[in-house]
């Protein structure tokens, strides 16, 4: 029996290619997305180009019961959940003198209270079936190091390091294990891109030396790829990784390393 994958904020960028990763590993995979035209593209060009199955689904992960429909809805398509990705993430950059309190508001619904709210509900899913099963955020560096001019997306992120360790006590007795994985910068990625402006202003240099300012500061000397990402998921979503549980896993390039 090929294993399920849920993966939320899958139906663009980084977290579509981890949908594509994971079905060509063998699993299953539901695409959910904030954007459901996306998301059902991406499982469509699962379909097409895997062995695997795969469905798009639009979910709001911040409203629990956009996502209790999204649980009944793999329930019904697949009666079981091996694997939770939480992707979905937001960030606006602006000092705290200026930074509005909506935006710390969706940075935390988007980044924090959907995770809580996707783990809640698919592990009752996997308890129920018995299956040992995988819990992995998404996460990011400035969850670990506080970041200049994103105090909503830091503390969103930070939060997400303690969520992860109290879900991992919660499950360990049902043999679920739970991780976040701490991304550096994703340089290529739509996120960082439209944030160059924002980080030069900040910086005081031109938009042109931005990335390299980046990769200036990363011992490796150059950004996270999303295969760097794929690459370590599978890891701690595979047997070989079921002791493990409650980390905070940096892909980093020796960028942090607590």
């Amino acid at each position: 029996m090929k294993k399920i994958a849920v993966v939320v904020g899958g139906g663009q960028t980084l977290g579509a290619f981890l949908c594509e990763g994971l079905a060509q590993a063998g699993y299953h995979v539901v695409v959910a997305d904030l954007n459901g035209e996306n998301a059902q593209k991406i499982a469509q060009r699962i379909q097409a180009n895997t062995k695997s199955q795969a469905i798009g689904w639009q979910v709001d992960a911040g409203d629990e019961k956009s996502v209790e429909r999204l649980v009944q809805e793999v329930d019904e398509q697949f009666g079981r959940t091996d694997l939770l990705v939480y992707s979905a993430g937001t960030a606006k950059a602006a000092p705290i003198t200026d930074f509005k309190l909506e935006d710390f508001n969706l940075s935390v619904k988007v980044n924090l209270t959907g995770y809580f709210l996707c783990a809640k509900h698919f592990s009752r899913l996997m308890i129920r079936e018995k299956i040992k099963g995988r819990i992995i955020q998404i996460n990011s560096k400035s969850g670990k190091v506080g970041s200049k001019h994103n105090s909503g997306y830091s503390a969103a992120k930070f939060g997400g390091v303690g969520l992860t360790q109290s879900l991992a006590l919660d499950l360990a007795d049902n043999g679920i294990t739970v991780h976040s994985l701490m991304l550096g910068n994703l340089l290529k990625s739509p996120m960082f891109q439209s944030l160059i402006p924002q980080y030069a202003q900040k910086l005081g240099i031109a938009e042109s030396e931005v990335e390299q300012t980046y990769i200036d500061k990363v011992p490796l000397k150059r950004g996270c790829d999303y295969q760097d990402v794929l690459d370590v998921l599978l890891f701690y979503a595979s047997e070989k990784a079921s002791y493990c549980t409650g980390q905070s896993i940096n892909i980093t390039g020796g960028q942090v390393m607590f």
